[in-house]
């Protein structure tokens, strides 16, 4: 039977939606605040213990996927994902069922479920590697923007942690149903008369690595430090959007709300849109291209006094951020082969975790010590352009020896 790669794409972009919600995360934030009257940092902790748990998990999941499948893993991830936020309704209990619940269980699903799309769907579209995969993210990307709103809603009509309860069932099965599509193409499947063109051939490794093969090369160590900063660059900003809106364009919490919500269209526009052109030009370019905007933009963001071109700047910088997540997946895959892709790219993952962690840090303590944001945005545009060098300087590993 044949099988529709497009319809195994959806499936995969579904499934990203869903996974996506924990975006959505801020809009949980206030109301959790005034019912159990814990902290901003308590409750924010809540989302840090939830990505970089899923930055460990994806590696797991992403060696698990090639023992049993990915709709095994995937199935497991969305299950575990809704589960974790159903079990965050019994946080009445305390702070630690929170963290628990939601950010280790919700966290161990989200990096299962999280790496399958990517990996199955690089091997499904040889042909469109930047494009699909940045088409799947961008689901991650834009799950908030369907979450939020309708959390917002349930809150207002059955509290927090009903809502909790309602989301959860509904990410679960939604979720459950989308991973039943998840399945590789057979070893020797390519798409009908697709030939790889010189061009793209010289921008791809000869053969697979195994994760073990790709660790030792110099090359898998590059890939992860230029997903690291640049997600250290947007993610220092997401952290920080609302309170920076408000201190340079001096607008109020209401407006500075709407801003961030503009802004955040930018995630998930830009994992599509950059791995579309990284199809174009190549992965290479088109992270030189985005690490050279983002100095420009990080530069200057802090004499930004207007409200409207403040959006603007904080959109193009969160196009580069989801661009670098729609992007990586197509470049791991053509330096290290598409068959061990998930164990490959999911370990890669820990560099969206451990930037979670030092980016807004490092962010909120210039500000702090400083009393504006200009030094810490400055020494992010001066982190991003020397890390400039990495994409001019990689280049695929050579092939390993038949020995290995």
């Amino acid at each position: 039977m044949k099988t529709n790669r497009w319809g195994i794409a959806l499936a995969g972009i579904v499934l990203q939606v869903v996974l996506g919600s924990v975006y959505a995360w801020s809009v949980f934030r206030t109301p959790l605040i005034k019912q159990f009257h814990w902290s901003i940092s308590q409750v924010t902790l809540t989302f840090t213990i939830c990505i970089v748990v899923l930055g460990f998990a994806a590696f797991f999941g992403g060696l698990w996927l090639g023992k049993v499948g990915p709709r095994t893993v995937a199935v497991t991830g969305a299950f575990l994902y809704g589960f974790g936020t159903l079990l965050a309704s019994l946080s009445a209990h305390g702070l630690w069922v929170l963290y628990l619940a939601y950010g280790v269980i919700g966290g161990i699903g989200l990096g299962f479920a999280y790496i399958v799309p990517v990996a199955v769907l690089v091997k499904w579209f040889p042909d469109r590697r930047g494009f699909i995969t940045g088409v799947a993210v961008g689901g991650f990307g834009a799950g908030a923007l369907i979450t939020a709103p309708v959390a917002t809603h349930l809150m207002a009509s059955i509290g927090v942690l009903h809502t909790f309860a309602v989301l959860g069932i509904t990410y679960a099965v939604l979720g459950v149903l989308a991973s039943l599509f998840m399945r590789n193409p057979d070893k020797d499947w390519k798409p009908e008369g697709w030939v790889p063109s010189a061009a793209l051939t010289a921008q791809r490794s000869e053969a697979n690595h195994t994760l073990g093969e790709a660790l030792s090369t110099w090359q898998w160590w590059a890939l992860w430090m230029i997903l690291f900063l640049n997600t250290c660059a947007g993610i220092s900003l997401i952290s920080q959007e609302s309170p920076v809106f408000q201190e340079l364009a001096k607008v109020t919490v209401v407006i500075a709300a709407g801003m961030v919500g503009i802004a955040s269209i930018g995630n998930a526009v830009g994992r599509v849109f950059w791995s579309w052109v990284s199809d174009l030009l190549n992965r290479r370019a088109t992270f030189i291209i985005t690490f050279l905007l983002q100095v420009a933009l990080f530069w200057f963001l802090p004499g930004i006094t207007s409200a409207t071109v403040l959006t603007v700047v904080a959109f193009l910088i969160l196009m580069c951020y989801g661009g670098g997540f729609g992007t990586m997946p197509a470049f791991t895959a053509d330096y290290f082969g598409s068959a061990n892709v998930g164990p490959i790219y999911g370990l890669m993952l820990t560099a969206w975790g451990a930037a979670s962690a030092f980016g807004p840090l490092l962010v909120a303590h210039m500000r702090q010590a400083n009393g504006n944001y200009r030094s810490g945005f400055h020494a992010l545009a001066i982190i991003v352009l020397i890390a400039t060098i990495i994409p001019l300087a990689v280049r695929p590993p050579h092939p390993v020896s038949k020995g290995a």
